[in-house]
Formats: structure tokens, C-alpha cells, sequence
């Protein structure tokens, strides 16, 4: 029989070993839980039907002469003349930008324009004599896209998508894009600042987007007008010897977003 002793030494000794792996269990089950509570909010976030319903004031944009009307859509809804109209406003904007890569990445859009994951939010050209009632019209009926037509020419767009970036949930601006007409005149800015509170209503991380450095524009608009700055995740910053086309560009909302998504002085590639 053992000794009391020698069972007190033997039952130290399993404490001891089985401590570590009782940390790296509880670990685990933390690392676990929390990604688990993450993809809860991406789904929640895409399962919404019209993210503009908790937003009634950002359903119309009346400034610098335009009146605007905005609605919501989605990449599996979308008819064929909105599509033909995604595309060629792509075109338009997006052609000159990419030069010789524009092939290639207007098949890789034309993709993304119907995925089933892709949000929108059409902008609406309305005369001004019609625009409380339209705004009402668009308030009143239900989202579908199919009734865009109904609603006033398109001039514009937004795409984005919620995503996983580096473990972080976070709002991912696909596109942009509004006719050459009505740029300029703070709708982009306005359709920006719908998207940052969309992002704190769905408890996303941060809004994130990638910019042809060639499109100079849009990039002096996102970082010297709206302060977005170059993620950590961008090219130049996690390999600055490699040379890109492009910059992905971020603005954090929370703390650990801010740790992982953009640049600090502390921070080493």
C-alpha cells in the first residue's frame, strides 16, 4: 500500500502536468467561443433584409442641387437592367484606373456584381418637384430590386459585403461608383457615413476597401477627407519591396480592430 506521502507527491504531480492542459483547453474554448460569436454577427449583419430601415434620415440626400433617393439591393436580386448598368458605370469609372488589368478584373466584378453575399445601396436621381413623394414611395414599399426601375434614374452605387479580416468582422466596400455628373457634390461622403454607422449598428470591427493607386481622386478623397488611412493588411505595408496596383484602406471603430488592421510605429513587417 502506498504511503500517505507518496500519494500527496503523486497527486502534486498530476496537478501540475494536467494545469497547463487545462489552460490550454479553457484557451481553446475561448478562442472557439469568441469566433463562434463572430460569425454570429456576420450572418446576423447579411441576413438583414434593408440595412437603410435603421437609417430613415440617410434615405435621401437634398444638397448642391441634386435630390437623391437611396434603396437598398442585393447581388442575387438584381434584374437585367441594373445589371447592364453595374457593369457599364464599372466601366466608366474603373477602365482608366486599372489600364491594362481592366480585362481581366471587369470578369472578376462581373462576378462579384451577383454573389449572393453582396449588399447594395442604389443611388436615385429624383426631380425635385417629385422628391418627398418618392421618398415616401421608397420608405413605404418593400425592398426589392426589381422596383429600382420605379424609383428614378440610377446615377450611382454602393457594393460592400460583411466579412472576416485577419479574425476581425468587418464592413468590405466593393465598389463605389457614381456617374461623373453628380461627383463632387458630397454624395460620396454622405453614402461613407451611412456605411460607418452600419458598421457600429451590426458591431463590425471597421469599414474596409481597396483603391487603384491610380485612381489619385479616390484615394485623396478616403484618406484626406474621410481620414481613412493604409491598413496593415495592405501590400505596401506587409511587403513594401513588392510592388501593387492597389492600397487597402481602413477605419477602425474598435480597439482590437484598431491592433490589427492599421499601421502603428510599433508595429514591425
Amino acid at each position: 500500500m502506498e504511503s500517505e506521502t507518496l500519494q500527496r507527491r503523486r497527486s502534486s504531480l498530476d496537478s501540475h502536468n494536467n494545469g497547463p492542459i487545462r489552460e490550454k483547453r479553457s484557451k481553446r474554448s475561448e478562442v472557439l467561443a469568441k469566433k463562434k460569436a463572430v460569425e454570429e454577427l456576420i450572418k446576423e449583419a447579411h441576413a438583414e433584409k434593408d440595412h437603410l430601415a435603421s437609417f430613415p434620415t440617410f434615405r435621401d440626400f437634398h444638397k448642391n442641387g441634386l435630390s437623391m433617393c437611396l434603396k437598398s439591393g442585393h447581388g442575387s436580386k438584381l434584374s437585367s437592367s441594373v445589371k447592364h448598368y453595374v457593369q457599364s458605370l464599372l466601366k466608366l469609372n474603373m477602365e482608366g484606373p486599372y489600364g491594362s488589368e481592366w480585362p481581366e478584373e471587369e470578369k472578376v466584378k462581373r462576378r462579384e456584381m451577383i454573389a449572393p453575399e453582396a449588399h447594395y445601396i442604389f443611388v436615385h436621381e429624383v426631380a425635385h418637384s417629385n422628391f418627398d413623394e418618392m421618398t415616401k414611395m421608397v420608405i413605404a414599399e418593400e425592398t426589392s430590386t426589381c422596383c429600382l426601375e420605379d424609383s428614378g434614374p440610377l446615377v450611382g452605387f454602393v457594393q460592400y459585403r460583411f466579412i472576416l479580416e485577419e479574425e476581425i468582422p468587418v464592413l468590405y466596400v466593393y465598389e463605389l461608383q457614381l456617374e461623373p455628373r453628380v461627383q463632387g457634390k458630397g454624395v460620396g461622403k454622405f453614402l461613407m457615413q451611412l456605411l460607418e454607422l452600419m458598421v457600429q449598428k451590426n458591431c463590425m470591427g471597421a469599414v474596409m476597401l481597396t483603391v487603384q493607386k491610380a485612381n489619385v481622386l479616390a484615394m485623396d478623397f478616403y484618406i484626406n477627407k474621410l481620414r481613412y488611412t493604409i491598413s496593415a493588411m495592405s501590400p505596401s505595408k506587409v511587403n513594401p519591396m513588392m510592388e501593387t496596383s492597389y492600397e487597402i484602406l481602413c477605419k477602425t471603430i474598435s480597439d482590437e480592430a484598431k491592433t490589427i488592421l492599421e499601421v502603428t510605429e510599433n508595429k514591425s513587417f
